[in-house]
């Protein structure tokens, strides 16, 4: 079930440069001891990391348990992860895919000083990036490498760099490896507690948008500084 959720705010189509902007950064990733040597952007008032979650672990130390059989994911009532098509060569690029369980964990999943961005947080993003109609290309990375042909309204404006993984879905099978991008918000959808928010990006076109969607679909995690 997919409830599509788009604002009707009046939307601006000007980004300021001088409100993005590209740092690096050395921070400890995980707590088994691997490390993130990348990037953060500053779109706005806010700094994302401009890399998915690749994480095993909590951030106290125990171990997220990797979910492989699509039956075994299907019955899921507490966090797990996985890589898309069970693959492990995606992992570098992409990062894993998590359910909301995980996501939503007291134990936290990501970086210190940084955490998973709740429904109002992904929204401030798009609406600052323009609304709807035009912030899905502006957080796309550009191009056909990680994204379906021909992904023309991609611009990546933004440095966000949303990379078209696909996602699985709660039966435990894979889909959309090209054509979207998912992103989970803590936040759970308001009248169906079975239902929590994402964020999903489209190859084609550049609209995208907050959804409520199942809380066992497998998704992206992205982190926003604390």
């Amino acid at each position: 079930m997919l409830l599509l959720v788009i604002s009707c705010k009046k939307e601006s189509s000007t980004v300021q440069s001088s409100d993005i902007t590209s740092l690096s950064v050395t921070q400890d990733f995980s707590t088994d001891n691997r490390v993130l040597a990348g990037h953060t952007v500053k779109i706005g008032k806010q700094v994302w990391l401009t890399k998915s979650v690749d994480v095993s672990h909590y951030k106290n130390g125990d171990r997220i348990p990797q979910v492989k059989n699509p039956a075994a994911w299907a019955s899921l009532t507490t966090g797990a992860w996985c890589w898309f098509n069970n693959d492990s060569t995606t992992d570098a690029t992409y990062g894993k895919l998590y359910n909301w369980y995980a996501v939503t964990d007291p134990r936290g999943l990501g970086p210190i000083g940084w955490h998973i961005p709740s429904y109002e947080e992904w929204t401030t993003l798009f609406t600052f990036l323009g609304g709807p109609r035009v912030a899905g290309g502006r957080m796309k990375e550009a191009g056909t490498l990680h994204w379906a042909a021909p992904n023309s309204d991609a611009t990546n404006l933004s440095g966000f760099t949303g990379l078209g993984i696909g996602r699985r879905f709660p039966d435990g099978t894979f889909h959309s490896f090209g054509y979207e991008g998912w992103w989970w918000a803590t936040t759970e959808y308001v009248g169906n507690s079975e239902l929590a928010m994402a964020l999903v990006l489209f190859s084609e076109p550049r609209q995208g948008g907050t959804i409520g969607i199942g809380k066992l679909g497998g998704f992206s995690v992205r982190c926003i500084r604390d």
